[in-house]
């Protein structure tokens, strides 16, 4: 239920934020989902440094680290961006306790500017 209410303010605060809608084929699948939470950053809100989209990626760092299980926050844009947007994130996470693990995914052609907050497996 925390998850449900934090997702919610975080799209409601940004209004611009988007979850990723599973196609069809993914959705019949039984197979549990590691992903917590995942939204694409508007280029407009990335390229003008916006205040809430600065406040947004705080707390899904927050989100990620408040998590009971090693968690990955996997980032996808320009390299030129990673270090707002890293920097963004690590103001949401507490000093002490679980730090989760922020991975930088460049972005293709065309691809949205993306961050997902995902369980770590056991192996990794």
């Amino acid at each position: 239920m925390r998850r449900v209410v934090l997702l919610l303010a975080v799209m409601f605060v940004t209004g611009c934020a988007q979850l990723q809608h599973p196609n069809t084929a993914q959705a019949e699948k039984p197979a549990m989902s590691n992903v917590i939470m995942k939204f694409d950053i508007p280029a407009d809100a990335l390229g003008a440094r916006d205040p809430q989209l600065t406040a947004v990626l705080a707390k899904a760092g927050a989100l990620a680290a408040s998590q009971k299980q090693p968690t990955v926050i996997r980032v996808t844009a320009l390299g030129q961006d990673f270090k707002y947007i890293n920097l963004a994130i690590w103001r949401g996470v507490p000093q002490h306790g679980l730090k989760p693990t922020l991975e930088n995914l460049t972005s293709g052609a065309n691809q949205p500017y993306s961050v997902s907050i995902e369980l770590q497996h056991a192996g990794s």
